[in-house]
């Protein structure tokens, strides 16, 4: 089984597949060197990105990603304050620091390549890292970012071995789709949050369990609270201009008593804490995988709907919030994908809005089966749904694609709730459906950056603005 703690990972911006994917492939690379004691005899190194990660690595920053995973940095500790000023010293003195205790000559215009017209066979996110003494191999392998920040090598794609990061033992109520989840709510008298729960309780502490789970709410609640302070444009070149800041000092000063005459109101604020998160996650700041990084305003807008505006808000209910929304996000990643880059965006910001709608449906009082349908009509009606961000940042159309999310949960959840939990089209079919459509879309409309709004708005190669390393995490 997967853990909840692989599919909600605190990380930084802006994408989990090309940023925190790379930066932990090139950990693991770091860590075969250390493992091999082989740090010692490398002088050189030599990268390439292929596919969507070397067509959009630098919108996404995942050449920087790279160069701080080889450093030792890690997604979840790295100071995002940081960053600019350790990638811009490599760009200065054409060197890389190895694990931080070994320098070594490194230029990324010539040891670094991106090569997106280039796919390797496994997945269109791929990346090769070689490890050289002179000029004799050291050691390499082939790495494939598969989405929401998991990671895996040749040998296990290969080999079809699972990516399970935290799971390790045998869990007591183990399932592989909805149909099962639902019949071990219904024979056990258990909920989906009962379920997970006790599957994390096989491998860790209730303690623990409550501590990351918390850990992952206060990221979320400081990710909004930071995009509603930070203002400015976003780094890349398009010069898209950050709109939570106004937008929350717009609603903070609206008079309570015109509230009452606008039932619209708190679609406002939905719209608000997705658009904060998103905003943050574009600037390379702190954020969850939820389960994607390009996804990463949806459940954190409806969990701060349900804290803000549910009268029946429990904190305690944050976790089974959590926990209910990983069970439908475990399904989908086992059964089809979160990956942009392998299905469209209706695996990541669809999945998102799936994942949200089930988690608000159970806190709200929802049965299982009325979570299942929250969570196939969140899916429902993003099928179809192209990953085509403008210059291959995650900017435009994403952070507004989150907000609109955000909305289509919580009217899944209500719709849910209105019925018995019957549908005529079941989660796991529609998973099934948004599988087949993501093999059937074109390689141009997942992630690449070579079709839809990408091409529309920036139709010609000269005008797609290149990430400025510069000022690549500079606005945190």
């Amino acid at each position: 089984m997967i853990s909840v703690f692989d599919l909600f990972k605190i990380g930084i911006g802006p994408s989990s597949s090309h940023t925190v994917g790379p930066m932990k492939a090139s950990n693991l690379f770091l860590q075969a060197l250390l493992d091999n004691n082989q740090l010692a005899q490398v002088n050189r190194l030599h990268i390439v990105l292929y596919g969507s990660l070397g067509a959009t690595g630098r919108g996404h920053g995942s050449d920087i990603a790279v160069m701080l995973g080889l450093m030792g940095e890690q997604p979840h500790l790295t100071d995002v304050k940081t960053i600019a000023q350790k990638i811009d010293t490599i760009y200065q003195t054409k060197t890389l620091s190895l694990n931080h205790q070994k320098n070594i000559a490194f230029d990324p215009a010539t040891d670094l390549i991106l090569n997106g017209a280039e796919f390797l066979p496994y997945h269109p996110n791929a990346l090769i890292i070689q490890a050289f003494c002179d000029d004799n191999l050291v050691y390499e392998n082939t790495y494939y970012s598969i989405g929401g920040g998991f990671v895996q090598t040749q040998k296990e794609v290969k080999n079809e071995v699972p990516v399970i990061e935290n799971v390790k033992k045998s869990v007591p109520y183990p399932f592989h789709n909805a149909e099962q989840l639902l019949k071990i709510c219904q024979e056990n008298n258990l909920s989906m949050a009962d379920v997970v729960r006790a599957n994390e309780l096989a491998n860790i502490s209730e303690q623990d369990l409550t501590n990351g789970l918390n850990a992952i709410w206060q990221v979320m609640q400081d990710c909004v609270t930071n995009g509603c302070q930070n203002d400015g444009i976003l780094p890349g070149g398009l010069n898209v201009k950050r709109r939570a800041k106004a937008i929350y000092q717009q609603l903070s000063g609206i008079d309570s008593r015109k509230l009452v005459h606008d039932l619209l109101s708190v679609m406002d604020w939905v719209n608000l804490y997705a658009l904060a998160v998103n905003e943050e996650n574009a600037s390379g700041g702190r954020v969850v995988t939820a389960p994607t990084n390009g996804a990463a305003g949806v459940i954190p807008a409806v969990m701060h709907y349900y804290r803000d505006f549910c009268q029946s808000y429990q904190p305690k209910k944050i976790e089974d919030f959590l926990l209910t929304a990983a069970a439908i996000g475990m399904i989908i990643k086992e059964n089809a994908s979160i990956s942009g880059a392998e299905v469209g965006c209706q695996g990541e910001v669809g999945s998102a809005c799936a994942m949200a709608g089930a988690g608000l449906t159970h806190v709200l009082g929802g049965t299982p089966a009325q979570c299942a349908n929250a969570a196939e009509i969140g899916i429902e009606h993003h099928l179809g749904m192209t990953c085509d961000p403008i210059a291959g940042l995650v900017q435009v159309p994403c952070i507004e694609r989150n907000a609109m999310a955000s909305i289509k949960a919580i009217n899944a959840s209500r719709l849910a709730l209105k019925g018995d939990g019957s549908h005529i089209v079941s989660f796991d079919k529609v998973i099934e459906t948004m599988k087949e459509t993501g093999q059937d879309m074109m390689a141009k409309y997942k992630e690449t950056a070579l079709g839809g709004l990408a091409t529309h708005v920036m139709n010609s190669p000269n005008q797609i603005p290149m990430l400025d390393v510069t000022v690549n995490y500079s606005q945190c």
